[in-house]
C-alpha cells in the first residue's frame, strides 16, 4: 500500500478580501510539484470565512489545476446536516477523490447524532466520506466506537485525525485494523511518520504549506522502506512544528510563515488575527533557521 500524503492548503486572498484564485492555483503546483496531494476548504483554508458559492468556486479550481496529477479531498462539514449534504452534492459534481467531513460545530451533539449526522451525508453522494474528527475547535468528538460503526457504512471511507492526542490516533487506528478498508490519516504533524509506522493510510497536514518537501520526503522514505531517512526527516518536520506552533494558533501562523515566504496567499479574513511586526520577526528566524528563506 502506498502511502499518501495531503496538504490541507490554504486559501489566498486579495487585500480586499476577495479569493485569489490564481495564488490559490499556484499553491496546488507547489504541491503537486513536491509530490503531495491536496486538501482544501479544509481548517488551514479559513473554511469557515467561505461562503457557500466560494467553496464550491475554490473547488473547482482546485481540481482544475490538479487536473488528475494529485488526490483532491474538499471538506464540506458545516453545523447543520442540511447545508453539509448541499455541499457534498456540489462537491460530488465537481468530481474530487474524497469528501471530508469535518464534526458540526456550534452545536452540541450525541454520538447518536453524529451516526445519523454523517450517514446522511454520506447516503447522498457517490464520492468517498471521510470523517474528520478535531474537538479542540469544534467541541465534538468521534469516539472510536462511533467511528466503528460509521466504518460499516459502504461510502465511508475513512478518517482524519486532527485531535491531536496519540492515544485517540491508536485507537482510531485499532478500528481500520479491525475493519478493512477504512483508511486513517492522521492530523499531528509530529505523530506522521509514526502513524504510518503503525497502519495509517497517510496524513493530511497543515504545516506541509510551508515545508512541502519535508513532508513529501517522509513519505518517499517510507514508502522506499528506508525508516531511518523518514525518521531524520519526520525530525525536522516535528522541530520545526514545535518552533512555529510555539508563538500561537497553529493555522494563523502557517497562513502567516507562508506569507512571509510568498506575499501572494495574502492575510486571512477578518477578524482573524491582524499581523504583529514582533510575532512576524519570530516567524522569520524560525523560518531562517530552517533555511525555508534567505537569511
Amino acid at each position: 500500500m502506498n502511502r499518501k500524503a495531503f496538504v490541507a492548503i490554504v486559501t489566498c486572498f486579495n487585500d480586499d478580501e476577495t479569493i485569489n484564485f490564481e495564488a490559490t492555483r499556484a499553491q496546488v503546483r507547489r504541491q503537486v510539484e513536491a509530490g503531495n496531494n491536496i486538501m482544501c476548504a479544509g481548517t488551514n483554508g479559513d473554511f469557515t470565512a467561505l461562503t457557500f458559492e466560494e467553496k464550491v468556486a475554490l473547488t473547482e479550481a482546485v481540481v482544475d489545476e490538479a487536473a488528475g496529477r494529485a488526490d483532491v479531498i474538499v471538506n464540506a462539514g458545516m453545523p447543520a446536516t442540511f447545508e453539509t449534504v448541499k455541499l457534498a452534492r456540489a462537491f460530488d459534481r465537481i468530481g474530487v477523490s474524497g469528501i471530508a467531513v469535518i464534526t458540526p460545530f456550534f452545536i452540541a451533539c450525541t454520538q447518536d447524532g453524529l451516526i445519523r449526522h454523517f450517514s446522511v451525508v454520506a447516503d447522498a453522494v457517490g464520492t468517498p466520506v471521510y470523517l474528520y474528527d478535531i474537538p479542540a475547535r469544534t467541541q465534538n468528538h468521534i469516539e472510536p466506537q462511533t467511528a466503528s460503526v460509521l466504518a460499516d457504512h459502504g461510502n465511508i471511507a475513512g478518517i482524519k485525525d486532527s485531535g491531536g492526542a496519540q492515544e485517540t490516533l491508536e485507537a482510531y487506528l485499532k478500528v481500520g485494523r479491525e475493519k478493512p478498508g477504512f483508511e486513517v490519516y492522521s492530523g499531528p504533524d509530529h505523530l506522521v511518520h509514526w502513524s504510518l509506522q503503525n497502519g495509517a493510510a497517510g496524513c493530511i497536514s497543515g504545516l506541509g504549506n510551508v515545508m512541502p518537501q519535508v513532508l513529501s520526503a517522509i513519505f518517499a522514505a517510507f514508502n522506499r522502506g528506508d525508516q531511518q531517512e523518514a525518521a531524520r526527516q519526520q525530525a525536522i518536520y516535528g522541530n520545526f512544528r514545535k518552533d512555529l506552533y510555539g508563538l500561537g494558533y497553529p493555522p494563523a501562523l502557517v497562513k502567516r510563515a507562508l506569507y512571509l515566504m510568498d506575499s501572494s496567499v495574502g492575510a486571512s479574513r477578518q477578524p482573524a488575527l491582524l499581523p504583529d511586526p514582533a510575532q512576524d520577526a519570530q516567524i522569520l528566524a524560525i523560518l531562517k533557521a530552517y533555511d525555508l528563506v534567505q537569511a
